[in-house]
Order: structure tokens, then C-alpha cells, then sequence
């Protein structure tokens, strides 16, 4: 139940989301005297429509998008004649790229908006120290480190098959003293798979240290003891308007520097898609509408307090949004940064033939640009389709 009902949440904010970025075109087409005939979330057969004024607004079966229909949007669209003044294409060029641009601009300050409410009502995560403590002991050994035990039927995991404790404090591991998470973790990258080592601990209760002998298991090729260690002073720490003004734009942009690194490893990433490697990498980490509603109902579903669910859930809305953002910033048709760099080249050229004396050549020529379009479209719509087949197969799984 919590698991559908995450996927449901993550949904509903997904069309909002669109509804917003398509308001945003909406309202400043409609603000500058451009007709638009058509506001609608979602693609094909229309399950609900209503007409006010001059615009129909509704919802379509599939909810994957959503658009807003402009009057004479590109000069190959077909205007009648009493509508050819209010005609997007006939419009100053800073009145178009506004209306282009304020879909993306109202994503922006959606996850803006959404940030700073985040850090003045959840408040911001604080990373605190991850000691030698043990807070968990896995019940056994996972074929990824990112799954889960599930039903039953693997291997104990080493720390289980030994005693060792939640509450326990490593005090040396493998004849090496550790004193803090750093010293014990490479500790534990110095054994190999399949040794047998003592672990000496501080348990509760007991007047002298107690020592264990674990046989390390082998989990991707890496020794694997099967623990999780205790983090003291975390937590969360509402802040005021200003702290989370500032905190809501390093998010941001920390978030767009993530999609670049995303998009520069995504060719590399490609083949493991269908692998169990596929989060071993940023470019393997992305993935479709699809992947995104798996993940929102394993926030739901996971055994995190209340606090961190809203965190994240919060935080998987903001990415959203600033993905769409981000991607509809690219130049390329039919993307918003495609009609934006067309209206760049056609303020360009005018100027260009304005110094050599020569008359205004008008609006772009569309054709030309076809080609280019199509293949763009190809790419979005089968890079779209494999993420979608690699959700499906091989879904992404949330961090524990």
C-alpha cells in the first residue's frame, strides 16, 4: 500500500510539474495577445475537457508530458487570416523568447520554491560522524550491495554468522587498531574475500574486549562483512528565509552540475544499463518516468522515519523539475532551447544585414531545420524507450 501510494504521489507531482512548465507558456502567451486554443497534461485520447474563452483546457489518457497549442507557433503552421496578427510567429522577438522561456523559468523557481520550503519546514540534512559502532548487522549476504535479504534462501552474512551486535564498537579489525569510520573501513578494503579475520569490539557489559573471527564474504569481487555503523549527530536543522534562499540555490546548482557529469557519462553508462553494474556509475543512475515511480514508492515503502521520506520524496520532486529545466535549455529542436536559439539567429541576422544595409529576411526557414529535428526527436524518443525497457528489467534501486 505505501509503495503504490508513493508511485501515485510521484505521479500527481510529475503533472503538476508539467502543468506548471505549460502555465508558464500559457500565461505569458496569453499576457502578450498571442491565441492559444489548447492547454492540456498528458498525450492521446482526451478524458476531460472544458472550454473558457478562447482556450480549451483538459487532461489526455497518457500522462507524459503535456503542451500548450500557440496560434502560428512556427511560420509552417497554417493561420487563418483574422488570427495572422495574433500569430506567435508575427510577435517582437523578446515578447517569443519570453513566452519560450517561461516554462523552463517557472520549473526553476518551482524547485526554487520547493528547496526553500524544504529547509525552513524538514529542515537540512546534517551528515553527523560515522563512528566504529555497529547500528545494524545485515542478515545476510546479498548478491548486490544494493539489494536486499528479500524472502530468505542466502548465506548469513559474516558479521551475523559471528555475534557481532548492534552496539558493539570495533576497536581493531585484522590486527589493526581503528579509532574512528575511515580507519575501519580501510581496514576492511586491505582483507580479501574469504579470509578469516579477528575483530576485536567494546560490547556493553563486558569487562574486556571481546574478540571475533569473521570469514569475510565476497560481494562484487569486495570482502564483505555485513554491517552498518551508527552516526551520531545527525539530523535535521530548520533554517531561516535567507539560509534557505542560499541553501536552495548551491541546491540547485549542484544538482545541474550532477546532470552534466550524468550526461558526459551516459554514452559509457549505455551498455551497463541491463546490468547489475547500472548504478556503478552517474550515467548509470538515470532513468526514465518509469524509474523515477519505482523510486518514490520505495521512499514510501522504506523503513526511514517520516522525516526523511518527505525529505526525499521533496528532494525526487526537485530533480524533476530541475530536469526539465535543464533539458529544455538544450538548443535543439523541438525543445524550448531550440525555438529560443531560433529566435537568437533570427535577432542576429537582422542585425547583421542592418550593418551591410540590407533589408529584415524575415523568420527562419523552418525545412531546413527538419532534418534536424527529426533526428533529435529519434534520439530523445529511443534514449527515452531504452531507459523505460531498463526500468522495467532491471529497475533502479534507492540508496539504504
Amino acid at each position: 500500500m505505501a509503495f503504490a501510494l508513493g508511485a501515485v504521489a510521484f505521479v500527481i507531482a510529475l503533472l503538476v510539474s508539467v502543468m506548471l512548465h505549460e502555465g508558464g507558456h500559457l500565461l505569458t502567451a496569453k499576457r502578450f495577445g498571442m491565441k492559444a486554443t489548447q492547454y492540456f497534461v498528458g498525450f492521446g485520447p482526451t478524458l476531460w475537457s472544458r472550454t473558457r474563452g478562447e482556450t480549451e483546457y483538459g487532461v489526455k489518457a497518457i500522462p507524459l508530458g503535456g503542451f500548450v497549442k500557440i496560434i502560428g507557433y512556427t511560420p509552417l503552421e497554417e493561420v487563418d487570416e483574422a488570427d495572422r496578427p495574433r500569430a506567435f510567429y508575427r510577435q517582437p522577438a523578446g515578447r517569443r523568447a519570453i513566452v519560450i522561456a517561461a516554462g523552463v523559468v517557472v520549473n526553476f523557481v518551482f524547485a526554487f520554491v520547493l528547496l526553500m520550503a524544504m529547509a525552513m519546514t524538514v529542515g537540512v540534512r546534517q551528515a553527523g560522524s560515522v563512528t566504529t559502532t555497529v547500528d545494524q548487522v545485515s542478515s545476510c549476504v546479498p548478491a548486490r550491495l544494493q539489494d536486499d535479504c528479500g524472502t530468505g534462501g542466502r548465506p548469513a552474512s559474516p558479521a551475523k554468522a559471528a555475534g557481532l551486535r548492534a552496539g558493539d564498537r570495533v576497536v581493531s579489525f585484522n590486527g589493526t587498531p581503528v579509532s574512528d569510520w575511515e580507519h575501519l573501513r580501510d581496514a576492511i578494503d586491505k582483507a580479501k574475500p574469504g579470509e578469516t579475520v579477528p575483530i576485536v569490539v567494546q560490547r556493553t557489559g563486558a569487562a574486556r574486549p571481546v574478540t571475533l573471527r569473521i570469514r569475510l564474504a565476497d560481494v562484487g569481487g569486495e570482502p564483505f562483512v555485513g554491517m552498518s555503523a551508527r552516526v551520531v549527530g545527525a539530523g535535521y536543522e530548520r533554517t531561516g528565509p535567507l539560509n534557505a534562499a542560499v541553501f536552495a540555490g548551491r541546491g540547485i546548482g549542484r544538482t545541474v552540475q550532477s546532470m552534466g557529469q550524468i550526461v558526459v557519462d551516459l554514452p559509457s553508462a549505455v551498455p551497463k544499463l541491463f546490468t547489475p553494474e547500472r548504478q556503478s556509475s552517474p550515467g548509470g543512475q538515470v532513468g526514465s518516468v518509469v524509474g523515477a515511480t519505482e523510486v518514490s514508492g520505495q521512499i514510501f515503502s522504506s523503513h526511514s522515519s517520516v522525516r526523511d521520506k518527505i525529505a526525499l520524496y521533496l528532494s525526487l520532486v526537485i530533480s524533476v523539475n530541475i530536469f526539465l529545466g535543464a533539458l529544455n535549455v538544450v538548443p535543439l529542436l523541438p525543445l524550448d532551447g531550440g525555438h529560443l536559439a531560433v529566435v537568437a539567429y533570427e535577432r542576429l541576422r537582422v542585425r547583421f544585414n542592418g550593418i551591410r544595409g540590407r533589408p529584415d529576411p524575415g523568420t527562419v526557414d523552418m525545412t531546413k531545420l527538419m532534418p534536424l529535428t527529426y533526428l533529435a526527436v529519434l534520439v530523445l524518443v529511443g534514449l527515452g524507450v531504452l531507459l523505460i525497457l531498463a526500468d522495467l528489467v532491471n529497475p533502479l534501486q534507492m540508496p539504504q
